[in-house]
């Protein structure tokens, strides 16, 4: 049976078609059409009409989002890309598409993607992380996403950050009408923020990690703050879900020190004498989110 997976992001949208062994026959990404809902179902649908023209057969459709289905509604809501938000992507896509198609949160695929055979792969309990433009989180059990009984399970980025400090309060004004969330501090974005508000000047994220990594010691102090609001954050989590692996993705994810640092910062804020968690980088790269909704057909959550 042939898996494809769409993975919807803000800036791009990639396809994927998976064989029966989860082996790549195609891989394709394309910018996404930017505030366009109609414009963003018209390339969903050719997207897969011509994967499926190409390696010559019909297979299931799974769609890693941003934000998620309201149980309620049927309508995507939470979601960074807003011009998602109320409208019935699942309803239309299967209409347009004559077929059942499966829709997650996207961190939630990312992280079923990592657990089925990644760097969370035999992980009883895993924790999902995307630091990017947003912040998002997915819970996957033996297996399977835990989505919750109001499908926000793992959606630590809309939460306060943990423990601040009088500088922090009462935090960033965040999209979804709060301020402080955790999002508004350790989103890529957030880091390029801290940055500018900290020094005057505007550099990426990507760019702070690397002037980092040179001994720039504004661009350091800026990534230790990040460090630390990121332990902060896991800390609380692990206190809450106690995950075995908790996996990064996300642009952030590439800035290799995190993996070192955050670890020996965490145990000041969690409840235990011995923390095992572990905190690992993503297996699968850009790849993993996209992968993970192909695998929805394969998750009987």
């Amino acid at each position: 049976m042939i898996r494809i997976g769409i993975d919807l992001g803000g800036t791009k949208t990639e396809i994927i078609a998976l064989d029966e062994r989860r082996t790549e026959l195609l891989r394709r990404r394309e910018p996404t059409p930017a505030g366009d809902y109609e414009a963003i179902l018209t390339l969903l649908v050719r997207l897969v009409r011509e994967t499926e023209i190409e390696i010559g057969k019909r297979g299931s459709i799974g769609v890693g989002t941003p934000g998620a289905l309201s149980p309620a509604t049927r309508r995507i809501r939470n979601s960074n890309s807003t011009c998602l938000n109320g409208r019935p992507l699942r309803d239309d896509l299967e209409r347009l598409l004559g077929r059942e198609i499966r829709v997650a949160n996207d961190a939630n695929c990312f992280t079923l993607s990592e657990a089925a055979d990644g760097a969370a792969r035999n992980a009883p309990v895993a924790f999902g992380v995307i630091l990017g433009t947003g912040v998002g989180g997915g819970v996957v059990i033996h297996g399977r996403i835990i989505e919750g009984a109001n499908a926000i399970a793992g959606e630590w980025g809309h939460n306060p950050l943990p423990w601040p400090r009088t500088d922090e309060l009462p935090g960033p004004p965040c999209y979804c009408g709060r301020h402080g969330c955790i999002e508004t501090f350790l989103s890529g974005i957030g880091m390029s923020a801290d940055h500018e508000r900290t020094t005057g000047e505007k550099i990426a994220a990507d760019e702070i990690a690397q002037r980092a990594a040179m001994d720039d010691a504004a661009a350091g102090a800026s990534l230790a703050r990040y460090e630390q609001r990121l332990a902060r954050a896991l800390g609380m989590v692990i206190n809450v879900l106690d995950p075995h692996v908790i996996v990064l993705g996300g642009g952030v994810s590439n800035v290799e020190r995190l993996y070192r640092n955050v670890p020996k910062l965490w145990n000041e804020w969690i409840f235990s004498d011995v923390v095992r968690t572990r905190l690992v980088s993503n297996f699968h790269g850009d790849s993993s989110g996209v992968r993970g909704a192909a695998l929805l057909w394969e998750n009987n959550a």
